[in-house]
């Protein structure tokens, strides 16, 4: 577990440091899209692996892998959406800067 240690300063002054162990407990909004999203992305790949097991034509698995690339990254974009609309929300209100650090490090190695 990944456990980082932080000071929050409270509005009337008082300091208080807490760890975040990284098991996120929100409520997401769009959890059953993002999960029937990758169940279909996870059945795309089971098919391109069984072209690959036949042999077809290495464009037709090129083409479908460029499917299931921009499946994932649409899977990626609704739950960087949700994430901003409510984690990040929260965090602002709740003087969590490292969720700000923690998303953008997120992104970098999403965007490799």
């Amino acid at each position: 577990m990944n456990e980082h240690p932080h000071t929050h300063i409270g509005e009337d002054g008082t300091e208080y440091t807490h760890v975040h162990e990284h098991t996120h407990a929100h409520t997401h909004q769009n959890t059953k899209a993002v999960l029937n999203r990758l169940s279909r992305a996870i059945g795309h790949m089971e098919s391109i692996k069984r072209m690959v097991e036949e042999g077809r034509d290495c464009s037709e698995v090129l083409v479908q892998l460029s499917a299931v690339k921009a499946a994932i990254n649409n899977t990626a974009k609704v739950i960087l959406k949700d994430h901003i609309e409510h984690c990040l929300v929260d965090a602002v209100e709740s003087g969590d800067h490292e969720a700000l650090e923690e998303l953008t490090d997120a992104i970098d190695r999403f965007m490799k």
